[in-house]
């Protein structure tokens, strides 16, 4: 996904100097410096989990001083399968990259935010609705969701938008790490959809100051009846489909 954001927002804004671009992999990044002749793309090769690449970053950031035109919190992990089989330590990574990282980076990077800029968090149509199975992950994700749409209403004085992108299921590599363990379910793999679609409606949608992008008919119906309907209903549905 933030390899799709970075093509999307060569596409979308021609008056940048630079897009900086984080990851823990320095093979990935440096992929992505050849996109464009005109635009130089930085790559940051940095653990943003880790709190001694966070200090290194918050001093980069003192020392340039840049002018962030748009944030873009894409990183994500997930673990299918049930709380009490799942490892330790994969419940409380997905704790810390989809919560507290996506936090942390928003945190430093909103002082050299001006007016008129954009925040895009990518979180889960799983924030819609607890799910057994994906307990953590969706937890993760409804904290992305609740968090993105009360920055947006804070930062409205400042002119700054932030916009929650909550997708369906994504083809992207998310999914070697969600089926280590346990497979997606079928009908979720109904619903997969190319990721710079959904890319392409979170920039369109953030364009336009919407709080929250949901791509696809099945997505947006998914949001619509979890407004509507108890959760309670959804989780009585899936314990029956799965005795």
């Amino acid at each position: 996904m933030g390899a799709e954001c970075v093509k999307e927002t060569l596409r979308s804004y021609k008056r940048l100097d630079e897009i900086w671009v984080i990851a823990r992999r320095s093979d990935r990044l440096n992929c992505l410096t050849d996109l464009s002749d005109t635009v130089r793309i930085r790559p940051i090769a940095m653990d943003i989990t880790n709190d001694g690449h966070m200090d290194a970053f918050i001093e980069c950031l003192k020392e340039v001083r840049p002018q962030i035109r748009m944030l873009v919190n894409a990183a994500g992990m997930g673990v299918i399968g049930r709380f009490d089989d799942e490892g330790f330590k994969d419940e409380l990574n997905m704790v810390d990259l989809n919560c507290r990282a996506l936090t942390a980076l928003t945190k430093v990077c909103l002082p050299y935010m001006r007016r008129n800029s954009r925040i895009i968090n990518f979180a889960s149509a799983a924030a819609f609705l607890p799910q057994p199975e994906f307990a953590v992950y969706a937890a993760t994700k409804s904290y992305v969701l609740s968090f993105s749409r009360a920055l947006n209403r804070e930062l409205k004085s400042r002119g700054i938008y932030v916009t929650c992108v909550c997708p369906g299921p994504v083809a992207t590599e998310f999914f070697i790490t969600a089926e280590k363990h346990h497979s997606m379910p079928s009908y979720k793999k109904l619903a997969l959809v190319r990721p710079e679609a959904v890319v392409e409606e979170a920039f369109y949608d953030s364009l336009h100051k919407k709080s929250v992008s949901v791509y696809s008919l099945p997505m947006k119906a998914l949001r619509f009846f979890t407004k509507v309907l108890p959760h309670g209903l959804f989780l009585y549905f899936w314990k029956e489909g799965n005795s």
